[in-house]
């Protein structure tokens, strides 16, 4: 997924951060992921595979007592408060019921990219942590991670249909870990400047000319997916069925849209406090968004508006993976119930800005955010349906096309050359 530098949800309020950052900011993938036989076919426009329910018995038949202790590898923002969790400044604590629940002491490591993520879990030192889908898919074919036993996980029970079996976490039917929460890339505008109201990707494409040196779009590889997504739209004949799944010739075409629109790019975001300044002082005015930004800019009475275009758009959900090498089992396995329950999902989403995963979590964030699980669209499947969840392109295909696709290292190849 995203490279998150110290993604500012607070919009500049200063943290005090309890756990260090690991390593560097890269993300660009370093193994092949499974093949496409492998992740159980094709993916629809949600992503999805073979259901969870139909998954082979994976991973322990039981568990005992907690080892005591929790060692985790995170993103920023994601294990907060508690023995070994962030300590974040006026932050709510949903890391010290857990503790005081299961006796496991939680100690999380800070990473700032996926790759820095798949590096830590590959020291064997963690228990598990969560990821994205351009890591997920990495960890498992690895070997770094183990098939989860859902039996074990009572709360995965009340966890949208939509949001198991996906084939960034899922394997010939085996589920690899839980989901954290999920959210959209969206389309942002000035409406005080960019008019009529767009319902179309093509305002930051074609459209972008007009708008030159205010255009924004997501700094990372992954980008490269949003112009496939327009392309599957705009341009059949290119026969495009997956984002992630581009032969040498998709790419090329993702690649010739995107030259284009660095004409008219201002600045790349990846710092959501960066792109809500930027849309505050009008220096950037269209361009991609997740819903965090927008709420934050409709709450300062900026003229902001937001849709999810016709085109569709590409997502994000983290997985929640334990190692295979887990130290303490037990108290990774109770890490995921936890963070799944309505309670801990609903705070921690709520924080980040993303939606719960259950109508369970849903109903507690109601009553810690009034209309959160509207605005991030946490039951609304259909439109999932026009999401296509960050994934890891492979040389082989997601698609089912066999091994004639591009991998993420040419991916990251192609975005140094887009930047220029």
């Amino acid at each position: 997924m995203r490279t998150r530098r110290i993604i500012a949800l607070a919009m500049g309020a200063a943290l005090m951060v309890g756990a260090c950052s690991g390593g560097t900011a890269s993300t660009a993938p370093s193994a092949a992921a499974p093949s496409a036989a492998a992740t159980s076919g094709t993916p629809s426009a949600a992503s999805s595979t073979a259901p969870s329910a139909a998954a082979p018995s994976v991973g322990p038949a039981a568990l005992g007592p907690g080892e005591g202790q929790l060692n985790l590898a995170v993103w920023p923002y994601y294990v907060v408060g508690g023995t070994g969790g962030e300590q974040i400044a006026g932050a709510p604590d949903w890391v010290t019921p857990f503790e005081q629940k299961t006796g496991c002491k939680v100690n999380a490591k800070v990473y700032g990219g996926s790759s820095d993520g798949v590096a830590l879990m590959k020291t064997g030192e963690y228990d598990g942590g969560a990821f994205s889908g351009d890591a997920t898919l990495r960890l498992i074919a690895a070997g770094d991670v183990a098939g989860v036993n859902t039996s074990l996980i009572p709360s995965y029970a009340n966890v949208f249909e939509g949001l198991k079996g996906k084939s960034h976490n899922t394997v010939a039917g085996v589920p690899y870990g839980v989901p954290h929460g999920r959210g959209a890339n969206i389309l942002m505008w000035r409406s005080d400047i960019v008019q009529p109201d767009p319902d179309s990707w093509s305002v930051v494409w074609e459209g972008g000319s007009q708008y030159a040196g205010k255009v924004t779009a997501y700094d990372y590889e992954i980008y490269i997916a949003d112009a496939a997504v327009y392309l599957m739209a705009t341009k059949p004949e290119l026969g495009i069925k997956d984002p992630y799944a581009l032969d040498a010739t998709q790419l090329q075409a993702a690649v010739d849209l995107l030259k284009e629109q660095r004409k008219n790019i201002t600045t790349y975001w990846s710092a959501v406090g960066a792109q809500v300044d930027a849309f505050t002082k009008g220096d950037m005015v269209v361009g991609t968004t997740w819903q965090a930004q927008v709420n934050t800019l409709e709450a300062a009475k900026v003229p902001i508006k937001s849709t999810l275009p016709k085109e569709g758009s590409t997502g994000w959900s983290d997985t929640w993976m334990i190692s295979s090498k887990a130290k303490n089992p037990n108290c990774m396995y109770m890490w995921m119930d936890y963070i799944i329950s309505p309670v801990a999902n609903a705070t921690a989403t709520v924080y980040f800005g993303e939606a719960p995963v259950s109508p369970e979590g849903c109903a507690e964030a109601e009553k810690q955010s009034a209309g959160h699980c509207d605005t991030f669209h946490a039951t609304d499947e259909e439109y999932w349906k026009k999401i296509y969840l960050w994934n890891t392109p492979s040389k082989e295909c997601l698609d089912g096309r066999g091994p004639i696709c591009t991998d993420f290292s040419e991916w990251t190849k192609a975005w140094t050359e887009i930047k220029g």
